[in-house]
């Protein structure tokens, strides 16, 4: 991608969250110019990958595939004595025409929740033992409170302020229904590694290759430059 599409894109995140009255934390503000001043005190932001995402799968056609994304708040399982935190929270940004691809995860379980917007139309399949699609088995939704079933590859409807409960190991990919405008997504979840606990099918990639075009609005989460060290005195 383009680093001015991606400028774009997280511009146009800030605004639905804005719009939404979603409010960010301090660090999701900083330029990159004040990233290169920040110390330690900083540490959980770019050991727990806090901050502003972009994905567009490698397949470079973000208006296609992709999404963006901030992540406010969560642990790090590896470092799980520094970053104690079993829980994170997410929230997506999806335009009409864009998609995220069928995958599961290993470990975390999660909340999908419109907070706003328009629809988003959540696909589901099990996983066979072999962590296949299963094409052929029913689907146990949870749907705030309320469990059903539906057949494989069923698209559940999400309105805003409703959401879906996603297990481990539940094929999911999703999309804005068209017709009903770009929509603000909410996640909360297990602790988030997008490095280990992402199990797409087919396989994609995860971060976009970036061409800098111009200078960066704001840094992504995996560019986080190192703590300044202080000078002692």
């Amino acid at each position: 991608m383009k680093r001015s599409e991606i400028n774009k894109a997280l511009r146009e995140l800030e605004a639905m969250c804005e719009k939404f009255h979603c409010y960010l934390p301090p660090f999701c503000h900083f330029t990159p110019q004040e990233w290169q001043t920040k110390g330690h005190e900083y540490d959980e932001v770019r050991d727990c990958m806090l901050g502003w995402d972009i994905t567009d799968y490698g397949k470079n056609d973000f208006d296609k595939f992709g999404f963006s994304l901030v992540t406010i708040r969560n642990g790090n399982r590896a470092m799980a004595s520094k970053y104690p935190k079993v829980y994170a929270e997410k929230l997506l940004y999806l335009k009409e025409g864009q998609y995220a691809p069928n995958h599961f995860h290993w470990y975390k379980t999660e909340d999908i929740i419109n907070r706003g917007g328009g629809n988003v139309l959540i696909r589901v399949y099990n996983s066979l033992e072999n962590e296949e699609i299963d094409y052929e088995s029913d689907v146990t939704v949870h749907t705030d409170g309320r469990t059903y079933t539906v057949p494989a590859g069923t698209l559940i409807r999400l309105t805003p302020g409703e959401s879906i409960h996603v297990q481990q190991y539940l094929y999911h990919d999703f999309q804005v229904e068209e017709g009903t405008g770009p929509v603000l997504l909410g996640e909360v979840s297990q602790c988030n590694d997008d490095n280990t606990d992402n199990r797409f099918n087919p396989p994609v990639g995860r971060f976009p290759e970036i061409e800098e075009d111009e200078e960066p609005y704001r840094l992504l989460c995996n560019e986080y430059p190192a703590a300044k060290e202080q000078k002692k005195r």
